[in-house]
């Protein structure tokens, strides 16, 4: 399993830097996870939010992949339904190119009606939508229908979707599931059958809801106020543009009301060790191949962001190693049984 680390660039008023020099922090921790030995670091997309998450994955990944020399540069997700087809397969080709081939393309339906009335696009054909520009993208890069090309060929492709309808498009299309869950497993497995693609070509990952500290205890109340907002902001966002009201504001002291031996919850505040026991956990039997993590949660303090990324990509990689080497060898889950798995991580509603 590779680890990566995702950036979504929120700058909320609370905790505002001046704009250039946050991007410029963005790419300089982009560069140290390079160092550190991390798989990958990816972005996301929205648009419209008030705190600035980052509207234009893509390029921020061009100014990554020019800063980094080994990483995997990952979208997780951007939405082709806001784009044309030629438009994004060009602009995905030159990250591919500016990177040397390192570009992972994850791509999702969305949620938010606000963003696809920005860009004129029809939020009632989201899915169908996606998988018309999802299958011309490939189309333009298997037919020189843009110059220049991507090096690799494929680019890996991913859907980050996190519903039945989604997962089974991601097995139609023949791509990798952004989404960790033995139920919606069932439906992309499916999914590949009805495609034509080989059960072992299943590949899953996920965006996990983990943030790594030498002290979680002491990390949880430094880290609180800004899952608050990022949550609030989600609820806020998930009804703009419905009649449906938003959610009660999530309080800081709220956050740690879970029952620790349920599912996840909205965040989980953990040393490496317990994260690698909690990862084989909830991979098991399933064909994982990324686990990405949030690099920061809302802008939450520095030392707390460059530890969390320390860990991620130095302390947590072995111990995935050692487990995955001591577990008993794992059924894919092909034929198995559903079980329960985690609900979506904070933020999942990006995905569609």
């Amino acid at each position: 399993m590779k680890v990566g680390l995702l950036f979504d660039a929120r700058n909320p008023d609370e905790w505002h830097r001046p704009w250039a020099r946050h991007y410029a922090q963005i790419l300089e921790l982009c560069e140290e996870s390079d160092l550190r030995g991390a798989d990958g670091v990816w972005f996301t997309e929205h648009h419209l939010f008030a705190d600035g998450y980052l509207p234009q994955p893509l390029t921020l990944a061009a100014a990554a992949a020019a800063r980094t020399r080994r990483v995997r540069i990952g979208t997780a997700i951007l939405q082709p339904a806001l784009r044309l087809p030629a438009q994004l397969a060009e602009e995905a080709a030159l990250v591919d190119l500016i990177s040397g081939g390192r570009l992972e393309l994850g791509m999702g339906a969305g949620y938010r009606i606000p963003e696809y009335a920005l860009f004129g696009a029809d939020i009632n054909r989201r899915f169908r939508q996606t998988e018309a520009n999802i299958r011309e993208v490939r189309r333009l890069w298997s037919q020189g229908g843009i110059t220049p090309l991507p090096i690799q060929d494929p680019v890996p492709l991913w859907g980050g979707f996190y519903g039945p309808r989604g997962a089974r498009l991601a097995g139609q299309l023949g791509i990798g599931l952004l989404h960790i869950s033995r139920p919606m497993f069932e439906h992309y497995r499916a999914g590949l059958a009805e495609g034509g693609h080989a059960p072992q070509t299943a590949r899953v990952g996920d965006l996990l809801p983990i943030i790594l500290a030498d002290d979680p205890e002491a990390a949880w109340p430094r880290v609180a106020p800004y899952l608050a907002h990022q949550m609030n902001s989600y609820r806020q966002a998930a009804v703009e543009g419905t009649d449906v009201p938003p959610a009660p504001l999530i309080r800081p002291h709220e956050l740690r009301n879970r029952d620790p031996d349920g599912p996840w919850g909205m965040l989980e505040i953990l040393t490496p060790e317990d994260a690698a026991k909690r990862i084989i956990e909830i991979t098991q039997g399933l064909p994982v191949t990324q686990l990405i993590f949030w690099a920061s949660v809302a802008g939450m303090p520095d030392d707390l962001v460059l530890r969390n990324i320390e860990l991620v990509s130095e302390a947590l990689p072995p111990l995935l190693r050692a487990a995955e080497a001591g577990s008993q060898p794992a059924e894919l889950a092909y034929g198995r049984e559903p079980e329960a798995g985690p609900p979506p991580a904070a933020g999942s509603g990006d995905r569609g």
